[in-house]
Parts: C-alpha cells; sequence; structure tokens
C-alpha cells in the first residue's frame, strides 16, 4: 500500500520574531522542515511527499531541498486560506489506495517509531490520531468564573494525524465548517469514528523560540545517544 506524508508548513512565524517563517530557520545546521521531512523517508524509505507552502513562501522551498545530500522527490503544493484548505489541496497529490500522513511542519521531532505505529494502526482500524496526556491542571472558563476539569480525561493532540485514503479523501470532500481544527474533526463530520494512538512528549511544535531551544537540546540528545 502506497504511503504518504502531507506536510503542511504555513507558518508566518510572527511569535518567533524572525523575518524568515519559522520552517526555514536553522534548527542544528539545517532548515527545521528538513528534519520534518526527513523523519518520514527515515521511516519508510518508499514514503512520497507532498509539502504544502503559502504561496509568498514557494521561493523558500530550494533551501529546504538543498540541505539534503542527495535529490529527494518531493510534490510542492500551494496551500490554501485555511488549514483544510491547504490539506485539501495537498491531497490533490495523493493517488491510488494509501495511507496518508498529514503532519505539521514545524513538528521536526517525530520519530520513525512513531509514524510506523501510526500507519499499522490506520492500516488495521482506519486512522491513527497521536495524542498524549495532559500533565498540567486544567480548567475551563465560564464567563468570569472558571471550573476544574479532570485531566484524566484530556489530551493533547499531535501529528501525524494518520488515516486510510478511503476515509481521508471522501471527508475533505465536504465543504469547510469552523470547527475544522484538525484532520480528525474533518473525519467526524464525515461520520467516520478516529482512533487514538499514544504520541511522544518529544514531538513539539514549534512557535517560539524556547521551543527552538528545546529541540535543539533534543536533537542533539539523539546525536549523542548515537
Amino acid at each position: 500500500m502506497d504511503k504518504y506524508a502531507v506536510i503542511v508548513a504555513g507558518g508566518k512565524g510572527q511569535r518567533m520574531g524572525n523575518a524568515i517563517p519559522k520552517q526555514f530557520l536553522p534548527l542544528a545546521g539545517k532548515p527545521v522542515l528538513y528534519h520534518t521531512i526527513k523523519a518520514f523517508k527515515d521511516a519508510f524509505e518508499d514514503m512520497k511527499l507532498v509539502l504544502v507552502l503559502p504561496q509568498d513562501q514557494l521561493s523558500y522551498a530550494q533551501m529546504v531541498l538543498q540541505a539534503f545530500p542527495e535529490r529527494i522527490d518531493i510534490a510542492i503544493v500551494t496551500g490554501g486560506e485555511t488549514r483544510f484548505h491547504s490539506v485539501q489541496n495537498g491531497l490533490k497529490a495523493v493517488s491510488g489506495n494509501s495511507v496518508i500522513f498529514v503532519h505539521d511542519g514545524v513538528r521536526p521531532l517525530v520519530s520513525a517509531d512513531l509514524v510506523q505505529r501510526c500507519f499499522v494502526q490506520a492500516i488495521n482500524k482506519g486512522s491513527a490520531i497521536p495524542a498524549i496526556a495532559v500533565a498540567d491542571s486544567m480548567r475551563i472558563i465560564e464567563g468570569d468564573s472558571s471550573r476544574p476539569v479532570d485531566r484524566q480525561n484530556m489530551r493533547s493532540i499531535q501529528t501525524p494525524q494518520t488515516f486510510r485514503s478511503d476515509i481521508l479523501l471522501p471527508a475533505f470532500l465536504q465543504g469547510y465548517m469552523e470547527h475544522f481544527t484538525d484532520e480528525a474533526t474533518v473525519v467526524e463530520a464525515y461520520g467516520e469514528e478516529v482512533y487514538l494512538i499514544e504520541g511522544e512528549r518529544g514531538n513539539i511544535k514549534i512557535t517560539t523560540p524556547e521551543d527552538m531551544l528545546i529541540a535543539e537540546t533534543i536533537l542533539n540528545s539523539r546525536t549523542d545517544n548515537g
């Protein structure tokens, strides 16, 4: 069965305080997106890659491709107005019976193990949504007051959100709705159940300069441990 990684990179990087979008900033000497793409190639040699970028960032793609010592095949697709529309555009590059991984471009520390586990569960159950237990106490805001929420029943959702193509592709033929915050919500709106899988604490999403420091530390630790 074919495997597609649809990597969505639409960040502007305002919180990074840098003119260069965060997905192109150097992390351990190479662009953030280099590490993200490499993680999927390391997981499966036959992974087909689709990179979704905003129109005004397409010129940066060459920077990422040049970071690889050898030429890689990757389809570069222009994003849309929202994440939903960007993913929708990326899915146009998918063909045939396949498993599709939709991943945040600024999650460069995803492991090959997580990608492989997502693949196996998606084959068996139709979907695999990485999730981790919430470590902090949680409260829900109600007007001017708030109340505690039982964190035992709460999970933080990560990517790659992984689906069989027969589930994901028809789901993205729906019209856009505001509550579509990720691929799982789109699939649920289509009437399909989604299934969680244990995610990884290290699979962080880079949004701030502090996240870059954490990511660099984790990468260096992995290198030191062989």
